[in-house]
């Protein structure tokens, strides 16, 4: 095989050559490294690139599989992750100044699981500052751009993760979602993003921004790469006291059979404000293939999250934020970039009473969810309103109105993030740019199965995940 044919492999397709011993690890690890050396200067996906310790690792991963110690899907395979994951040995900055020489001398529980697995660590991915932001637009290590038009925003904060994923300078990454920083990026660079259920996944050794809606979830190429590395590091870690310890199923042997009979619930609210014309129409589209796989479509109220939801995560997110900075923000302001010291500022100023009244809506927020999800499986909707905007875009109109791009970009993901519930971004579609477009898929409390399943069901009989970036 090529260089290009092997990096353009999904982690299923290689762990399975990688397990006849048809595909070497070491060459697929040399692949992505030619790739980036090739691409990423403009791309600039990575932070840092690891690429003696790769190969090392890769090594390391043929040798004992050709000794019979197969480890599984993951052994051997190149991925990537989001620079905010404490990696032994390994600069981690979480993109920021403040952190630019942090070394640590343990691996969060991320790596540790995927050590386990037998991955090979290509290196540390691109982020919008300590993960705060939506733009991946990042003053000190450069602005991250997106393969399908690099003169677009690849989304954030794990903008990194997907431009690098969808432009096959890894395999997969794991990314960290406050209020849909893994299905934001993926919807707009084309891939698969999976936030799985609040506690699912340790958070030990992640550099927090919401200590109330952080997750972390893969990015991957498909939705069993995705089931894939969720079958690795999910389950419970007594050093993450927000990690639930719910029964994990085997997520990838449970994609199979299909959607007939499942009871997607689409909301009559969401639909009925700004979206722009082609999302909808792809996502309207995606939805009634659902339907024609044998799911039963439904219309459902939330009545009160699109209104209040974005508001209400804002007001947490900026008080949680602000309260996990609050030394380093009095003892070291200007490490921290104009943009984000300002948010974090105004995040120390929300009164009290504001923000309790932000926690009882939050609570009423997820009595709409609750009551919806009592009639169906899965609610479907937009992942983003907007296809990837122009780096620097500050406004888009939409129906002929301005409206903010974070705004834009936001406002459908972050319900799912204050109710901790799982969700997943698949391509469904492109613009007549040729930009992407995503379908989100949120199921009820730890059942990822069912949401993977149903976006596996129609990522299957779909060709979107066929397309590639326009790279040379």
């Amino acid at each position: 095989m090529t260089a290009t044919e092997l990096t353009a492999l999904t982690i299923a397709e290689a762990g399975e050559l990688i397990r006849k011993k048809s595909v070497s690890p070491v060459d697929i690890t040399k692949a992505c490294l030619e790739r980036i050396e090739k691409h990423d200067e403009r791309l600039r996906t990575y932070i840092t690139v690891l690429a003696d310790s790769a190969i090392a690792e890769a090594r390391q991963a043929e040798q004992a599989i050709s000794k019979g110690d197969y480890r599984g899907p993951l052994h051997g395979i190149p991925l990537a992750l989001k620079d905010t994951f404490a990696m032994r040995g390994v600069r981690v900055t979480c993109g920021s100044k403040l952190m630019e020489n942090n070394v640590t001398d343990y691996d969060s529980a991320v790596i540790e699981r995927l050590r386990k697995a037998g991955a090979v660590f290509l290196g540390t991915l691109s982020m919008h500052e300590f993960a705060y932001g939506c733009t991946n637009s990042n003053p000190f290590y450069g602005f991250a751009r997106n393969p399908w038009d690099d003169e677009r925003i690849p989304g954030g904060s794990s903008g990194g993760s997907a431009a690098a994923v969808a432009a096959s300078l890894c395999l997969g990454s794991i990314g960290t979602d406050a209020g849909g920083s893994v299905r934001l990026p993926a919807s707009l660079c084309g891939i698969v993003g999976l936030k799985p259920t609040f506690g699912r996944i340790s958070r030990y050794g992640t550099y927090a921004l919401s200590l109330t809606m952080d997750h972390n979830g893969p990015m991957t190429k498909s939705v069993a790469d995705a089931a894939i590395i969720l079958d690795a590091v999910a389950g419970p870690d007594p050093r993450d006291p927000g990690c639930a310890s719910h029964p994990v199923s085997r997520y990838r042997e449970d994609l199979a059979g299909g959607v007939n009979g499942v009871k997607v619930g689409v909301p009559k609210e969401y639909f009925a404000e700004a979206m722009d014309s082609q999302v909808r129409t792809a996502v309207t589209a995606a939805i009634e293939k659902l339907r024609s796989l044998g799911a039963k479509i439904e219309e459902v109220s939330l009545p009160h999250c699109s209104r209040y939801a974005p508001l209400t995560f804002v007001a947490i997110a900026m008080a949680e934020a602000s309260s996990v900075h609050a030394r380093d923000l009095r003892s070291k302001p200007d490490l921290y970039s104009q943009e984000t010291r300002e948010l974090l500022y105004m995040g120390l100023v929300i009164p009290s009473r504001r923000l309790m009244q932000a926690q009882r809506v939050r609570t009423m927020l997820a009595n709409d969810l609750d009551a919806a999800l009592k009639r169906v499986d899965l609610i479907a909707m937009p992942t983003a309103s907007i296809p990837a905007p122009r780096i620097g875009e500050r406004t888009v109109n939409l129906n002929g109105r301005n409206i903010n791009t974070i705004a834009a970009l936001t406002r459908l993901t972050s319900l799912f993030n204050l109710t901790g519930l799982p969700t997943i971004s698949v391509p469904c579609g492109f613009t007549t740019e040729g930009l992407p477009i995503g379908l989100q898929l949120a199921g009820k409390a730890f059942d990822e199965s069912t949401v993977l399943r149903a976006a596996h069901a129609y990522e299957t009989n779909t060709n979107w995940r066929e397309r590639r970036p326009p790279l040379k």
